[in-house]
């Protein structure tokens, strides 16, 4: 085809980029109805944290090898995937791009979107091959951008990522509850998921990292306004969440009652933000107040974090007691 436009797949940010650009994709094909923030728990990713030891912006979104940290609610969700991504300066990457660009024009004449670092993620939702181009959103415009196909990929990061999506099995909500939980878990417990870069901490240690760059005098205080802002919307997420989920076993009504203080710590947070000069900063003024209420949500948090172990260890976990013969990982 010469042009394709999904009109009426339309992206909005309001949760993590991923989750945003998921949920538009989902919904348009009619494979998710719920609401976003169900999408955020069933898939783990309202569980995510990562920060920076300069709480730069960058944290959001580095909370692991974006293709092995997302395909585990990908496939809590039952949905059949393929994404392609790594480093822009790799000389093979013009090869991968051109194979990315077919695939991508592809998923849209199926009438499905497709996730896009520009950054941070986004949603392609069509092109057209006279111009050569790709329309993408970025969910806080109502316009499209613009991505010419040999721009394919290229970004000021230096990374790239596509992913696609395909049919779709049923999985019986208790079970997604119970791996979300296990994914909350797995995260809360990982420290690094960029090693060997120990820069960028991840789950439990993040807070820790969080408080002492709080101590100091250099952090980013754009960067550590934005990272405060989505970390109250995914604690937020997780409280709605696990609201709706709660009855499926007691401990998750007592996890729900830990987020729900939480949420009550979030409302003080939310005072440590200012805006000046057009954008959010860290009040300075309030850096020891946010530490301390940190330590708080720290310790909230893992008290939830053992309601799921409870649960979790009532019911066998083949996907993380069985390895397959070629080790943890993959076959290539």
């Amino acid at each position: 085809m010469a042009e394709v436009i999904l009109d009426k797949l339309m992206m909005k940010r309001e949760s993590k980029s991923y989750v945003d650009s998921l949920h538009a994709i989902l919904t348009h094909t009619g494979q998710f109805q719920g609401s976003k923030y169900m999408l955020a728990g069933y898939t783990g990713m309202a569980f995510k944290l990562a920060v920076h030891q300069k709480l730069l912006p960058m944290s959001v979104t580095a909370y692991g090898q974006w293709g092995e940290a997302h395909r585990p609610g990908i496939d809590n969700l039952g949905t059949f995937t393929i994404w392609d991504g790594g480093r822009t300066r790799h000389s093979t990457f013009s090869y991968y791009q051109q194979d990315a660009v077919n695939w991508v024009k592809r998923s849209l004449d199926e009438g499905r979107g497709v996730i896009y670092w520009i950054p941070e993620f986004g949603v392609i939702h069509g092109y057209d091959d006279n111009d050569r181009i790709f329309y993408v959103q970025d969910g806080w415009s109502e316009e499209s951008q613009i991505v010419l196909y040999d721009n394919f990929g290229l970004n000021f990061t230096g990374f790239w990522y596509c992913q696609i999506f395909g049919d779709q099995v049923h999985i019986a909500e208790q079970e997604m509850v119970l791996e979300s939980l296990r994914i909350a878990i797995e995260d809360w417990d990982t420290p690094y998921r960029l090693l060997p870069d120990r820069n960028i901490t991840s789950g439990k240690l993040a807070y820790d990292v969080w408080v002492q760059a709080l101590q100091r005098t250099d952090y980013d205080a754009s960067g550590a306004a934005y990272i405060l802002d989505v970390y109250c919307q995914s604690r937020t997420e997780i409280q709605m969440y696990l609201q709706n989920v709660r009855e499926l076993w007691n401990e998750l009504d007592q996890a729900h009652a830990c987020y729900h203080q939480i949420g009550v710590l979030i409302h003080e947070m939310k005072v440590c933000i200012v805006q000046q000069e057009g954008r959010w900063i860290l009040r300075q003024d309030t850096t020891n107040e946010l530490a301390q209420l940190l330590l708080k949500a720290k310790r909230l948090e893992e008290q939830a974090i053992d309601y799921f172990r409870m649960i979790s260890s009532q019911y066998p976990d083949r996907k993380r007691s069985t390895v397959p013969r070629w080790g943890a990982h993959s076959a290539r």
